[in-house]
C-alpha cells in the first residue's frame, strides 16, 4: 500500500538556500514530495520516512538523492570567489567539483517547479545539473552576482529544453514561434478565460504575436498524443504493430498490371485512329492534343493560314472523332481513367 504525502523541510535545514545582501534572492526548497511504502509483514519493507528517522538509507531514488544533497552546505561568497579563482586561474578541477556539489539543490528546487509536466523528477534534476556544468564555464566573478543566482538561468534553460525535446515522439518547438506557444499557450488561455474572454485562435495569435495557423497546430498537438508505429496493437495477441494497419501507398499489383495493359491498348488504338486522318488533322493531333508542349491555336492558325477560331473548330472536330472511335473500339471507354 502506497501513500503520497508532502513532507515539509525544516527552515533550519541545509536544503534552504540562504538569501544574502550580496546577491539576488532564490526560492527556498520548502517541501519535498516523498513516496512512502508502508512496511508489511509479508515482505518486510520499511518506508522511506521510517528509514530517515532511524538513520537507514532511503529506498526511493529521489529521497536518496536529496539525502546526499543535504550533505553539502552552501558556500559563503568569500569561499565561492576563492574556488572560482582556483578553477579559472589555476585550473583546479577539484574546486569546480566543490562548486557543483554545493549548488546541487538549485537543480532540485527548479526541477520541483516542473513536476506537473509529467517527466521523471530525477531526469529533470540531472538535466538541471548539466546546466550547472555549463554555468560553471560561463560565470563571471567580476559581475558581483552570486553563482546560484546566475546558475538558476542555465538550470531552468536546460530543464525547459529537455521538456520540449521529450514532450512528444515527434519533436515540436523547432521554431521560435512554436517554442513560445509550447510554453505560453495554456497559460494565455487560462488568463483570457479568467478575464471573461473566449480564447479563440485569432485572439491568442494576437496576444502572443504569432500566426493563427501556428496556434491551431500547437493546440492540436498539445491536446493529443502520438503513437509509435512499432508499438504492438495487442501485446497478448501476436506481434502485429500499428505499422501493419497502415494502407500501402503503392497501387496493388493487379491494378498496376491492368493499367499498363490499358495504356498499351490505348496507344495501339490511337495509332489506328491517326491513320484515318489527313495530314493537317494528324499534325494537329500530334502537336496540339498529344504533345507535352502543345502549340497554341494562334500558332496553328498561322501555320495553316486560318483564323484562330477555325483552328479551334478543327481541334474540336478531331476530339469528337477520337471519342467516337475509342467508344467503338474499347468497351466501357467512358468509365476508363487515363
Amino acid at each position: 500500500m502506497k501513500k503520497r504525502r508532502v513532507k515539509p523541510v525544516k527552515k533550519s535545514a541545509e536544503l534552504e538556500i540562504p538569501i544574502g545582501h550580496d546577491g539576488p534572492a532564490f526560492p527556498t526548497l520548502d517541501a519535498v514530495v516523498v513516496e512512502e511504502e508502508e512496511a508489511s509483514e509479508e515482505n518486510g519493507q520499511i518506508s522511506d520516512n521510517h528509514g530517515e528517522e532511524q538513520g537507514l538509507v532511503p529506498t526511493n531514488p529521489l529521497s536518496r538523492y536529496l539525502a546526499e544533497v543535504r550533505r553539502y552546505p552552501f558556500l559563503s561568497k568569500k569561499e565561492e570567489l576563492r574556488l572560482f579563482h582556483n578553477y579559472h586561474i589555476k585550473g583546479d578541477r577539484e574546486a569546480a567539483v566543490q562548486l557543483i556539489l554545493a549548488n546541487l539543490r538549485v537543480s532540485v528546487a527548479i526541477a520541483l517547479e516542473y513536476g506537473h509536466a509529467g517527466a521523471d523528477q530525477m531526469d529533470l534534476i540531472q538535466e538541471g545539473n548539466v546546466g550547472l556544468l555549463q554555468a560553471i564555464k560561463k560565470f563571471d566573478v567580476t559581475k558581483n552576482v552570486r553563482f546560484y543566482a546566475y546558475a538558476a538561468w542555465w538550470v531552468r534553460a536546460f530543464i525547459l529544453r529537455y521538456l520540449l525535446n521529450t514532450f512528444r515522439l515527434v519533436k515540436i518547438g523547432t521554431t521560435q514561434e512554436q517554442r513560445k506557444l509550447f510554453y505560453n499557450l495554456k497559460k494565455e488561455k487560462a488568463k483570457l478565460e479568467q478575464l471573461g474572454f473566449v480564447p479563440d485562435a485569432k485572439l491568442l495569435a494576437d496576444r502572443l504575436n504569432v500566426r493563427e495557423r501556428d496556434v491551431l497546430e500547437m493546440d492540436q498537438r498539445l491536446g493529443s498524443w502520438e503513437l509509435s508505429l512499432d508499438q504492438p496493437v495487442n501485446k497478448e495477441e501476436g506481434e502485429e504493430t500499428f505499422l501493419d494497419l497502415l494502407p500501402a501507398q503503392t497501387p496493388q499489383i493487379d491494378e498496376e498490371l491492368a493499367e499498363t495493359q490499358l495504356r498499351v491498348l490505348f496507344r495501339k488504338k490511337l495509332g489506328e485512329f491517326a491513320k484515318t486522318l489527313n495530314e493537317r488533322e494528324e499534325d494537329i493531333l500530334r502537336n496540339r492534343l498529344l504533345s507535352e508542349t502543345p502549340m497554341t491555336l494562334e500558332e496553328l492558325g498561322h501555320k495553316y493560314s486560318v483564323t484562330k477560331e477555325r483552328a479551334r473548330q478543327l481541334e474540336a472536330k478531331i476530339i469528337k472523332r477520337l471519342r467516337s472511335f475509342m467508344q467503338s473500339e474499347l468497351h466501357d471507354f467512358d468509365s476508363l481513367r487515363f
